[in-house]
């Protein structure tokens, strides 16, 4: 059998977070520095600029631009187009949340189709031999995995949709960060966790330490 290695969730999250200052922390104190300085209007033009400021940067340093930044941009500009449009804040605000209901929808649909989307995803992280996914009780694992995004998915939007109902912008910001990371990050480790012990019980192929 050829050998694998399961990252640990510390490489994992040693990895992942220049990819989450840039991403969320960063651009929340941008965007949070401008609200109180000059209104929302312009915390979310910051944004704007905070993104396409990155994607300018690795290109003059002629560094590969991450597709995930590159979605992230398109969708920020997308979501300024239309709340500029309807000339609604909360509109802008209320774009993601049913984009997170969309990828929920996709988790799902993904089951009956026999392709389930947590397994594609990891394989993004940790590319799996065939004799490993062939395995019935990868195959079930994988499609437990995908029930449990889609309702990681399903409860950031509730929580997202709550808080933008009941918050003012400056708290909904940094509450919907936090909520985000929390769900996210809980969702990784309990995956990764799974899938350790899977590999272990089965003895399928022992991940490197």
């Amino acid at each position: 059998m050829a050998a694998f290695e399961i990252p640990r969730l510390r490489d994992l999250a040693r990895h992942a977070l220049p990819h989450l200052l840039e991403a969320t922390l960063i651009p929340l104190v941008l965007f949070y520095a401008a609200l109180w300085a000059m209104g929302v209007w312009a915390a979310i033009l910051t944004g704007l600029a905070w993104s396409y400021g990155c994607i300018a940067r690795r290109l003059i340093r002629r560094e590969r631009v991450p597709g995930v930044l590159v979605l992230g941009s398109v969708g920020i500009t997308t979501r300024f187009a239309v709340a500029l449009a309807t000339g609604s804040v909360f509109v802008f605000f209320l774009q993601p949340t049913l984009g997170t209901l969309l990828v929920a929808g996709a988790f799902l649909v993904s089951l009956p189709a026999g392709r389930p989307l947590a397994q594609k995803l990891a394989a993004d992280f940790c590319p799996l031999p065939d004799h490993v996914l062939a395995h019935a009780s990868v195959r079930r694992f994988f499609e437990r995995i995908t029930l449990l995004w889609a309702f990681v998915q399903v409860a950031n939007a509730g929580a997202t949709l709550l808080l933008l109902l009941t918050q003012p912008i400056g708290v909904f910001v940094v509450a919907k960060t936090a909520t985000g990371w929390l769900l996210t990050g809980s969702g990784i480790a309990i995956s990764a966790t799974w899938f350790r012990r899977l590999v272990a019980r089965h003895d399928l192929v022992p991940a490197t330490a």
